[in-house]
């Protein structure tokens, strides 16, 4: 659906990205990460032609995008950019416009989302009159009016409480099953792992890393497996012997304990299973991959020596 193609751009001095490429699949929700100032705003602007890349092109169904695309494009940046004194109708009919719907389409769209976003009493308020959350539920559905085939959101949950990010959520895994793509650029990394099948990781205008999110996850395992038991800890302990090392332990009630355990030498899960049972009892086991957020911060902090 989206092929980004050695990408380059520089402001002055200052390299913003530098030979980024991937491609983003039809029907899939694809997470572009990185740390403030890595260059992510700056490619979601040139995918939306709003600035031009200094090299590289942008492909949207293996075309060369042009200004006849943005039309299937929904694009929420990250600033806010809603008309204070608009109300939230007048708002919407506006945005909605301007991606050529016709009046009456326009009007039947924003009705439409108002009410499935249970919103329809703002209709008449100004956006000045609206919190952080709403003015952003707001700019969400004027996104979405005119059913792009591409969503492009930028920091879409900022000023969202749990509860709105949550419906915003289950919104997008809508979308996607509809057959709708959509990239998201976040810092939210709960939400990388909930609803993206595939990411790009971008730190200092390079990309870094791109690819499946469960396979990346595979591939920076570290041999890490949870047990959850009951019975004696010390009896857990004495059975690992020295094949393994404990590197956590939660007790949440008198004799239930679920304890992280790192692998050492050829021990392996199967073994690791064999030495405990009838030492323990074994509730449930599993493998500990780790998360985006360890995933990220692990590439993009620096390492100390």
């Amino acid at each position: 659906m989206l092929s980004v193609e050695n990408i380059s751009k520089s402001f002055l001095r200052k390299q913003a990205l530098d030979d980024v490429s991937f491609k983003v699949e039809k029907g899939s929700v694809f997470g572009l990460l990185g740390p403030n100032g890595a260059g992510k705003t700056t490619l979601i602007r040139i995918i939306n032609q709003i600035i031009e890349p200094d090299a590289g092109i942008i492909r949207i169904n293996n075309d060369i995008v042009t200004r006849k695309h943005l039309a299937t494009i929904g694009y929420m940046p990250e600033e806010r950019g809603l008309y204070k004194t608009m109300t939230v109708e007048e708002h919407a009919l506006f945005l909605g416009r301007l991606r050529g719907l016709s009046k009456q389409d326009a009007s039947k769209m924003v009705n439409y989302w108002l009410d499935k976003f249970e919103i329809s009493n703002w209709k008449k308020k100004r956006i000045e009159e609206l919190s952080k959350g709403m003015a952003q539920k707001v700019q969400f559905i004027c996104t979405v009016l005119h059913e792009p085939e591409l969503l492009i959101l930028d920091e879409p949950y900022s000023g969202f409480d749990p509860i709105n990010m949550e419906l915003v959520k289950n919104e997008l895994i809508a979308m996607r099953n509809k057959g709708k793509t959509i990239v998201l650029s976040t810092h939210n990394m709960k939400s990388v792992e909930e609803v993206c099948d595939s990411v790009a990781l971008i730190h200092n205008s390079k990309k870094l890393l791109d690819g499946n999110v469960a396979t990346i996850q595979g591939e920076k395992k570290a041999g890490i497996y949870a047990i959850k038991f009951r019975g004696n800890m010390i009896a857990f302990v004495n059975a690992l012997w020295t094949g393994y090392d404990v590197i956590e332990t939660e007790n949440p009630s008198d004799n239930l304990f679920v304890v992280k355990v790192k692998m050492r030498n050829d021990s392996n899960f199967e073994s690791l299973l064999r030495v405990l049972l009838g030492q323990v009892q074994i509730e449930a086991a599993w493998e500990v991959l780790p998360s985006m957020q360890d995933i990220f911060i692990d590439i993009v902090q620096p390492k100390t020596a």
